[in-house]
């Protein structure tokens, strides 16, 4: 490779970078404030501060991860625990599907994609429109990248401090919650149609009231990936899909 291309391939993984970082700003802010709260956990639970570093490396699933704690103080049961965390992870395989064309020709980085899919690079990647100029790749690597390292930092100082500091971290898991409303809204006010934010309200409330708090997330993702695969051509022609 000449200095040249050497320097043109610099530049755009640069322009990527400066692309992605803006767009993970508000993750970083409650992944920061809820890692560290994961972290203070361990270590209230009698952990190291290296078991969450290591975790959220690992890992990277903030609700498993906080499963994980009690799988770690109980008996060792490693067929109740995959169990566990395949339920607890798996809406990521509908994420995952609805991800095969965007990652496509992603070439190396497609492993760490996958690895790294949680739902807010999901929600980054699946709605953000990359401008002409910035390569694709790149800029998905980077909002994955970044996103995991707010959290591996969040968890890790969490850990350090949960020494010196008491305090209730009672309410700081909202954090997340005001971020997936900010990002719901930014994407009812990208399309011009609402027919897919309505279809996953919709869906999402009936299948609360029939399956309960506790059991309605798959149920809903199953069906809204149904209602969108069979009524997608129609939405598009609407303009319901950005």
């Amino acid at each position: 490779m000449s200095a040249n291309e050497k320097k043109k391939k610099q530049d755009m993984i640069k322009k990527a970078f400066l692309c992605a970082f803006p767009k993970t700003i508000p993750i970083m802010m409650g992944f920061l404030f809820l890692g560290m709260s994961y972290g203070i956990y361990m270590k209230v639970s009698g952990f190291s501060f290296i078991y969450p570093l290591c975790m959220s490396v690992v890992i990277f699933g903030g609700s498993l991860e906080f499963v994980a704690v009690a799988m770690l103080l109980g008996s060792f049961a490693p067929l109740q625990t995959f169990l566990m965390a395949l339920m607890i992870q798996a809406r990521h395989l509908f994420y995952g599907i609805s991800m095969l064309e965007k990652y496509k020709g992603t070439g190396w980085k497609k492993p760490y994609l996958i690895f790294g899919l949680c739902d807010e690079s999901f929600s980054v990647n699946c709605s953000t429109e990359v401008p002409e100029g910035v390569e694709k790749s790149w800029f998905y690597f980077f909002v994955t990248m970044l996103n995991q390292v707010y959290w591996v930092i969040g968890a890790t100082v969490g850990g350090i401090l949960g020494s010196f500091i008491r305090f209730n971290t009672e309410g700081l898991d909202f954090v997340m919650t005001a971020m997936f409303v900010v990002i719901f809204l930014e994407q009812w006010l990208k399309e011009k149609k609402h027919y897919t934010a309505l279809i996953g309200v919709l869906v999402s409330a009936v299948c609360l009231l029939v399956f309960g708090a506790e059991s309605f997330l798959i149920p809903t993702m199953v069906c809204i990936l149904c209602l969108l695969t069979v009524f997608r051509k129609p939405i598009e022609k609407a303009g319901g899909l950005s």
